[in-house]
């Protein structure tokens, strides 16, 4: 597959060693040259061809004349006061912006990264689909997201996550090139284990990520335990039933060996029953599944409000009692437009 930049130039930074050999080869160049340009983008992380000291003039010419690179370009960021997470706005070679996440934790430092501009699912409670999807993202300008961060932090990425803003799975060949070049050993080299894909719930999709037997996790935002319900708030659930959904869960687990998470978004009064919290532990046992609350980040489009601390604390504990691993999802840059789209959304509305 080519993957052409919008202005029809195929993306170097999407192509792997062995399609840069083929390339290169064709160009008459040594394959150790393919080999040096590699490593300058995706273990030097070099921001464009001038930054590859070791190439002959010529050769970074005429690259330059043929592939398009990949090189996002910081707008904003914002740091978090309350616990340093910091969130980037990156420009698009074709004037477009996307947002991504930088969060410390003890076990390493996590990049959260969008892998669409915009998104078509339409759930209820998410900035990021608000205006609709534009297009899908490069394999690159993935990858660079986490590169530009890498950078700007100056330190070490060792767990991506694949939340940002748009359904990964809507953008499923990019997603899978992603996923390669992210955990190749001639790269940042991420263990696939240090990574987790979000989706909202596309079957098809999921059975077939379950064929590739990758190691990464799986997080399905769930956010409801009855069909009806999830309807209300996810227009994916129009497409596919809960049962649907959970025989492709199961399916997945049964080629991967890897447990799914449930991410179950609390919003006050909508979902945080304790009929509700019964109902997601009737799905999740025999998964064997990890629950991941999130207590809702409002928007102001939006009227949702979160659950109240007593509310979710004992939508936890009901579902320990009922044998299922849970954790709270620690509110990360709430002060700084911390959910999925918020920055990107304002960002859009001042221009």
């Amino acid at each position: 597959m080519e993957w052409e930049n919008q202005q029809g130039k195929t993306d170097i930074k999407s192509l792997t060693l062995a399609q840069l050999q083929q390339k290169l080869a064709d160009m008459g160049e040594p394959s150790f040259r393919a080999q040096q340009l590699y490593q300058w983008m995706h273990r030097k992380l070099a921001r464009n061809y001038d930054d590859m000291g070791n190439l002959p003039r010529k050769l970074r010419e005429d690259l330059r004349e043929r592939y398009g690179y990949t090189s996002l370009r910081l707008i904003k960021v914002q740091e978090s006061q309350i616990d340093g997470t910091r969130k980037f706005l990156f420009g698009l070679e074709d004037g477009n912006v996307v947002e991504s996440v930088w969060m410390r934790y003890r076990h390493g430092n996590s990049v959260c990264i969008s892998s669409q501009v915009g998104c078509r699912m339409g759930c209820s409670f998410c900035a990021s689909t608000l205006g609709g999807l534009v297009r899908g993202l490069l394999p690159g300008e993935m990858l660079d997201q986490i590169y530009a961060i890498s950078l700007l932090t100056g330190e070490r990425v060792s767990n991506v996550v694949v939340m940002g803003t748009g359904e990964p799975l809507d953008n499923y060949d990019s997603l899978l090139r992603f996923l390669d070049m992210l955990t190749d050993e001639k790269g940042l080299h991420i263990s696939a284990r240090n990574v987790t894909v979000s989706t909202c719930g596309l079957v098809p999709q999921i059975r077939d990520l379950a064929r590739e037997k990758l190691q990464i996790t799986l997080a399905l935002s769930l956010h409801a335990a009855t069909d009806e319900k999830r309807r209300s708030l996810m227009p994916v659930a129009n497409r596919y039933s809960i049962k649907e959904l959970m025989e492709a869960c199961g399916y997945y687990f049964e080629q991967t060996g890897r447990r799914i998470t449930f991410e179950y978004s609390l919003v006050g009064g909508v979902n945080d029953s304790r009929q509700d919290a019964l109902g997601l532990a009737a799905l999740a046992v025999p998964l064997r599944c990890h629950v991941n609350l999130i207590p809702v980040n409002p928007i102001k489009e939006r009227d949702y409000v979160q659950s109240e601390a007593s509310r979710i604390q004992a939508f936890k504990n009901l579902l320990e009692k009922n044998g299922i691993n849970v954790t709270i999802r620690r509110e990360m840059g709430r002060d700084i437009d911390g959910a999925c789209g918020q920055l990107r959304r304002s960002y859009m509305q001042e221009e």
